[in-house]
């Protein structure tokens, strides 16, 4: 018999008989009441309600990951119903139903090399099945870039919120100490803003390749990719920067994990080659919206509602004092004596 729950997190009545996955022995909600485990003597399924949903953007998403699974890829395909849809409605709610998949989450930085540089590859993978499965983009994006003194006036308006003068907590101390150092930040590098227009690259994205979406096996291997609500286009030389960054970000003084950074680049490289004048545009607009992403410290220090951490302030600020070497490392894995070369990689020494 299904496990009790409250009434708000019960999926309505006869919902699951739209599947053909059997009577559930048991149904176990997750955190929020929003998604739920249902097992039963067919196999363990993972059922996700969605608030407020976009259909026309969930069907697109749908046939994007079934053709995605169909390729081979460790993509999650959702389960068709009796009928042959992916989309239920139910009292109102809309509801999708995948597989369970097992496997734990791991850190970047947990990842020996050669599994970054696989890891890069299947980034690579999924970019090119995507370009294949999706309609062109068009090539030339405007993408908006913030500026720096807004950013600058931002952090000096929350300044004021901080108690000064030793009147405050340690933590006030510790906030006040991080907005000055960023508003020094962006006032010394408020030269360096990237361009408006880039000419790049661009195709239908993951939009979230993240620890926190991607499941491993024992073998270390990845054995799935989730996250896929954040499907979406862009520059694709700005997923696999924004991906490293998030997988091998030490989150304090460290900054980047820069031998893991370019085995996973080197990784992309080998599936769906760029240049390395794409993936430095990509590094230097990373960087930038990074420092200028005071919304992130408004979340952390002054506890307001919004985005939380994009990165630490570490990170901005190691990143900041780092910048051209970041710019070299990334670009390496598409210098000629870098590719032909991998035992004298740092990454593989």
């Amino acid at each position: 018999m299904p496990t009790s729950q409250s009434a708000d997190t019960e999926p309505p009545p006869r919902l699951l008989g739209r599947w053909e996955i059997g009577a559930p022995d048991a149904v176990s909600p997750g955190p929020g009441g929003r998604w739920r485990r249902i097992d039963t003597a067919r196999g363990s399924f993972f059922l996700k309600e969605y608030a407020e949903a976009d259909r026309r953007r969930l069907r697109f998403q749908h046939t994007v990951t079934a053709a995605l699974d169909a390729a081979g890829l460790p993509v999650l395909a959702p389960v068709p119903t009796r009928s042959g849809r992916t989309l239920v409605t139910a009292a109102g709610r809309v509801f999708v139903l995948y597989p369970w998949v097992a496997g734990r989450v791991r850190g970047g930085l947990e990842l020996t090399f050669g599994q970054c540089e696989a890891l890069g590859g299947l980034l690579g993978r999924l970019h090119a099945e995507l370009d294949r499965l999706t309609p062109p983009v068009q090539q030339s994006l405007l993408v908006p870039t913030p500026r720096a003194a807004d950013a600058a006036e931002a952090v000096g308006a929350m300044l004021e919120a901080v108690p000064g003068d030793g009147g405050g907590t340690d933590f006030d101390a510790l906030t006040g100490r991080r907005l000055r150092e960023r508003h020094v930040l962006l006032t010394e590098f408020a030269g360096h803003q990237p361009p408006e227009m880039e000419v790049s690259t661009v195709g239908h994205l993951h939009g979230a390749f993240e620890a926190e979406n991607l499941r491993y096996g024992g073998s270390g291997n990845v054995t799935a990719v989730l996250g896929w609500d954040g499907l979406r286009t862009g520059p694709v030389a700005g997923e696999v920067v924004r991906a490293a960054a998030r997988l091998f970000a030490c989150e304090d003084e460290r900054g980047l994990d820069l031998d893991r950074v370019q085995a996973f680049v080197r990784g992309h490289r080998a599936v769906f080659p760029l240049d390395a004048g794409q993936i430095q545009a990509a590094v230097h607009r990373e960087w930038w919206e990074r420092l200028c992403d005071v919304a992130a410290l408004r979340h952390r220090y002054l506890g307001e509602e919004g985005a939380g951490e994009r990165g630490s302030a570490a990170l901005v600020a190691w990143w900041s004092a780092q910048l051209d070497r970041t710019l070299e490392v990334f670009a390496a894995p598409y210098t000629d004596a870098f590719a032909d070369a991998p035992g004298d990689s740092p990454a593989f020494g």
